[in-house]
């Protein structure tokens, strides 16, 4: 089997309505634009598929496809994907690829052998559960009683935890952190996630007043340029950190925060930040040999597949963008996710798809 064709395709990607903001300092959401998919096909009809969603993917990812990958992958085994995974970091070195094209070919051939397989790419990838409880990941609301609201109706909905992004302003959400524990209670699992809004003066303050709020974790307080930065904050503060999500290099750089004793917590697992389902898992491996957490980022479908292959991940990520809170359908009414039951990965429903790429769409199962 070898690869013959590599396209890709635009398809509309409307902006979130209503529309959300972020903390101080960072856009809001984006409005109506373009994803891009990636398709992988063989001279046996086999194919796979992957979906970027990030702004300005779409022309990006259809001019690597044109001037590299193209000519890069027809030929090649679709099965090594070991081999392939190598090949685009090595390209890497002279294109510098966005961020999220780093794991794109990768999940396109995990969906592929899925789809070979006849199985969801989770049990490829060895199994580990069949649910996860999900946490509600709250964008940044307009004040305190906005956020406390959200809570509560995230807790009826089910959900299991609450993470927040908040306003960017140390003391301000040291403030909220201190009234959402007292909203909620000493039983509902809490985390921060600072969305590299601070240096490390601020960064050790509010770090502080999380770890007397009881939070679970406290994430990306600090841009994750300076591993010497957040190893100084793990000395400290007490609560435990959960970084390394965006910062380039895969398990390479995760290692780097591991060794200098600043993944107190854990780190993140990610398709789309660290090099695919390849990189995600070997970013695991390495954490649980430390015997840290790798918590895995979003609620992309390849996040659910990795949320049931990875042993050391505790929750899976569902984002919250409006006070009017719904939750999202593939959790279930006691927030659990549940594993997909579909080949290979899929891609997500209630996009405008081109009429070649349907067979590849979700589709709805039954509540578990």
């Amino acid at each position: 089997m070898h690869i013959t064709h590599v396209e890709t395709f635009r398809i509309p990607l409307p902006g979130p309505r209503p529309p959300f903001a972020w903390r101080k300092g960072l856009l809001g959401s984006s409005p109506d634009g373009e994803a891009a998919v990636l398709r992988i096909g063989t001279d046996t009809g086999a194919t796979g598929v992957a979906l970027a969603t990030r702004p300005g993917m779409a022309a990006a990812v259809e001019d690597i496809a044109d001037r590299v990958l193209r000519a890069e992958l027809t030929g090649k085994d679709p099965l090594q994907r070991e081999l392939l995974w190598h090949r685009v970091w090595e390209l890497d070195r002279t294109e510098e690829f966005p961020l999220p094209v780093l794991g794109l070919v990768d999940i396109a051939l995990w969906d592929l052998a899925g789809r070979i397989a006849d199985r969801p790419v989770w049990q490829l990838l060895g199994g580990f559960r069949t649910k996860i409880p999900a946490y509600a990941s709250t964008v940044t609301f307009r004040d305190i009683p906005e956020f406390l609201d959200v809570a509560t109706a995230c807790l009826e909905l089910g959900y299991q935890a609450v993470k927040l992004h908040a306003f960017g302003d140390a003391r301000a959400d040291a403030e909220l952190g201190r009234r959402l524990r007292e909203h909620v209670g000493d039983d509902v699992p809490l985390m921060y996630d600072g969305s590299a809004g601070f240096d490390l003066p601020d960064a050790v303050l509010l770090g502080r007043a999380l770890h007397d709020a009881g939070f679970l974790w406290y994430e990306e307080p600090m841009r994750e340029f300076s591993v010497t930065a957040y190893a100084r904050l793990a000395r400290a503060v007490d609560i435990p950190l959960l970084v390394a999500e965006t910062s380039d290099g895969a398990h390479m750089n995760t290692a780097d925060f591991i060794a200098a004793g600043a993944a107190t917590f854990g780190v993140r697992a990610s398709a789309s930040t660290r090099g695919g389902i390849t990189g995600a898992m070997r970013t695991a491996h390495l954490a649980d040999s430390f015997r840290l957490r790798a918590e895995v980022l979003g609620d992309e479908i390849p996040s659910r597949h990795l949320s049931m292959a990875i042993s050391n991940t505790t929750y899976y990520e569902s984002l919250i963008t409006s006070t009017d809170v719904r939750k999202k359908p593939e959790i279930d009414g006691e927030g659990y996710v549940h594993a997909p039951v579909g080949p290979g990965i899929a891609l997500p429903a209630g996009l405008d798809y081109p009429a070649a790429l349907l067979p590849y769409v979700e589709t709805a199962e039954p509540s578990a």
